[in-house]
C-alpha cells in the first residue's frame, strides 16, 4: 500500500491585510469587504469624533481666545495661561482637588479589605455586593442631598450621634476646614461598590491552592492576605487607583448640591479645580479663561496617569 503525503501549500510571507470571507479568502480595505468593516467601525468613529474629538479640539482653540457672551471670540494668545497661572483662586483649587484625590485613594485599602471579607462569605455574598454597590448606580444628586442633611451642623444625623459621645456639633459643609473631608468621606462611600467589584474579580483569579499550601505550611488568614492576597492583587489595585484618581480630579456634582446655599461662606474656600471651570465658563461667561482650565485640567489627569504607569513597574505583580 503506497501512502500519498500532500506537499504543505506555503504561503507568502509578510503581514496580511483586510477582512476574511467566509471561503477563507481575505478582502482589502477596497474590497467589497473591507468596506463593509468600515461600515462597521464608522458609528463608533463618528460617536468618538462629535463627542470627545470635536469638543476637545474647540475647547482648545478657546483656551487661546478671549470669548464674550456676545460678539465675535478675539485671539490673546497666552494670556488666559499666564492668568490662571498666577491666580490664587485657580492653586487653592487645585490643593482642595489634590486633597480630595489623596482622601480617595485611603478609601482604597478599606475597599481591599471588604472585598476579601465578601469573598469569604459562604451565602449571601450577592447581597452584600448589591448593597455596596447601590452607591454606585444612585444620582449623585439625591446622594448629595441625603449626604447634606447628615452633615446639617443645626439638626443632622451626625452631630446627632457625636453627640451621645460629648463631642460638640460642627458645621461639617458650612466650615472650609471639614468641607474637603466631608467630601472625601462621601466619596470613598460612593467608590466602594465599585472598587469591590473591581477587586473581587481579581480575587477570584487567585489560585485556591496557593492558599492550601500556605495552610499547610502553617500561615493564618492574616498572613496570607498580607503574603498571597495582596501581591496577587496589587494588578486590579493599581486598576482601581487609575480609574480613583481620574474621578477624583473630575469631583463637582458633590459641591455643588452641598456647598451652593444661602450665605454659604465655605463655597469659595471649597471649590475643586472642576467647580471653578463650571463658574468661570457658564455662570461668569469667561470661556477663554474656562477654557484654559480644562487644558489644564487634562495636563494633570495625564501627567498623574503616566506617573502611576511608571510607578507601577515597582510595585505590581504581574504573576
Amino acid at each position: 500500500m503506497t501512502s500519498v503525503t500532500s506537499k504543505p501549500v506555503r504561503r507568502p510571507a509578510g503581514r496580511r491585510t483586510g477582512v476574511t470571507d467566509p471561503g477563507g479568502r481575505r478582502a482589502g480595505v477596497g474590497e467589497p469587504g473591507g468596506r463593509w468593516a468600515l461600515v462597521f467601525v464608522a458609528p463608533a468613529v463618528l460617536g468618538l469624533a462629535a463627542l470627545y474629538l470635536w469638543p476637545f479640539l474647540s475647547t482648545f482653540v478657546k483656551s487661546f481666545q478671549d470669548v464674550p457672551a456676545f460678539g465675535p471670540a478675539t485671539f490673546v494668545g497666552l494670556d488666559n495661561y499666564r492668568e490662571l497661572l498666577s491666580d490664587e483662586e485657580f492653586w487653592k483649587a487645585f490643593r482642595n482637588s489634590a486633597l480630595y484625590t489623596v482622601i480617595i485613594l485611603l478609601g482604597i485599602p478599606v475597599a481591599v479589605v471588604l472585598a476579601a471579607l465578601v469573598e469569604q462569605v459562604g451565602r449571601g455574598r450577592a447581597v452584600y455586593r448589591v448593597l455596596f454597590f447601590l452607591p454606585v448606580v444612585t444620582l449623585p444628586v439625591a446622594i448629595g442631598m441625603v449626604w447634606r442633611f447628615i452633615y446639617n451642623g443645626d439638626f443632622g444625623l451626625l452631630n446627632t450621634v457625636l453627640s451621645w459621645f460629648g463631642v460638640p456639633a460642627q458645621f461639617w459643609v458650612a466650615d472650609a476646614r471639614f468641607t474637603v473631608y466631608a467630601f472625601g468621606v462621601v466619596g470613598i462611600w460612593m467608590s466602594l461598590g465599585i472598587n469591590m467589584i473591581i477587586l473581587g474579580a481579581g480575587l477570584q483569579a487567585i489560585p485556591k491552592a496557593l492558599y492550601e499550601a500556605s495552610s499547610l505550611d502553617g500561615a493564618g488568614r492574616i498572613r496570607q492576605f498580607v503574603h498571597i492576597t495582596v501581591p496577587l492583587l496589587t494588578p486590579s489595585i493599581f486598576f482601581v487607583t487609575i480609574l480613583s484618581v481620574i474621578a477624583a480630579l473630575q469631583m463637582f456634582d458633590l459641591i455643588f448640591v452641598m456647598l451652593r446655599g444661602v450665605n454659604n461662606t465655605a463655597l469659595a474656600d471649597s471649590k475643586t479645580i472642576v467647580y471653578l471651570f463650571y463658574e468661570k465658563a457658564f455662570v461668569q461667561f469667561h470661556q477663554g479663561y474656562g477654557a484654559a482650565i480644562a487644558i489644564v485640567l487634562l495636563l494633570v489627569i495625564m501627567i498623574a496617569t503616566a506617573l502611576q504607569f511608571r510607578l507601577q513597574r515597582s510595585w505590581v505583580f504581574y504573576g
